[in-house]
């Protein structure tokens, strides 16, 4: 399917949700209200119904719940994968507004949230993430843009199982490099571990960029 579903196909809690979130901003705040999804029965791949009937998403599932409320109010269904080095990657619904990139997105890190529409590229809006990237063993290596259109009929919006060909498809897509300083990851790197010897819980949010957030 490569176009938006009918109203039709909501249920009515579903639709609300919808209507009442027209924007990327009002979307992210949604999502950063919504519970994380720590996988504790095991690793889960829920479209946009089965995390708003369950009240919790990962990553992966807080982009697609993104993306189809989003693509109710005219955004296509772009997701951007981020690959890092130590293969737990991150993926956000990017969003383009007046030329410049930003995106939606859900995580344990804070600073690995939302991004204002700021950005001239997807380059760009990939370096946002890489300073509050690095934790232990976090880099980011490099960035894939998708389209969910792509996937056809698969049913990556209601669908009740586990809709893992989203994942393969994201890890199939062709991924740009990042090439980063050693210098600066190191840096990075001692910075983290200091601080998470001070904080054994939480989020770091000493970064430079935050007021590029959309949090």
């Amino acid at each position: 399917m490569d176009t938006k579903p009918e109203r039709a196909a909501f249920t009515r809690r579903e639709w609300e949700i919808v209507a009442a979130h027209r924007t990327p901003a009002q979307v992210q705040r949604f999502l950063s209200a919504l519970p994380y999804n720590r996988e504790r029965g095991g690793g889960t791949l829920r479209t946009f119904r089965e995390a708003l009937r369950r009240g919790e998403a990962h990553c992966l599932e807080a982009a697609l719940v993104a993306a189809v409320i989003l693509e109710q109010h005219g955004y296509p269904p772009l997701l951007m994968s981020l690959e890092s080095q130590d293969k737990l990657d991150h993926v956000v619904f990017v969003f383009r507004q007046r030329g410049r990139w930003g995106a939606v997105a859900r995580s344990r890190d804070a600073g690995l949230h939302g991004r204002r529409p700021l950005f001239r590229s997807l380059r760009d809006l990939t370096w946002s993430y890489f300073d509050p990237y690095v934790d232990l063993t976090g880099r980011i290596t490099g960035y894939g843009l998708g389209n969910l259109y792509e996937l056809g009929d698969y049913d990556w919006r209601f669908a009740r199982h586990n809709v893992w060909r989203v994942e393969r498809y994201l890890q199939e897509i062709p991924h740009r490099p990042l090439t980063s300083s050693d210098r600066r990851y190191a840096r990075l790197h001692a910075r983290y571990k200091e601080w998470r010897r001070e904080h054994p819980t939480g989020s770091p949010v000493y970064y430079d960029n935050r007021a590029q957030w959309m949090v």
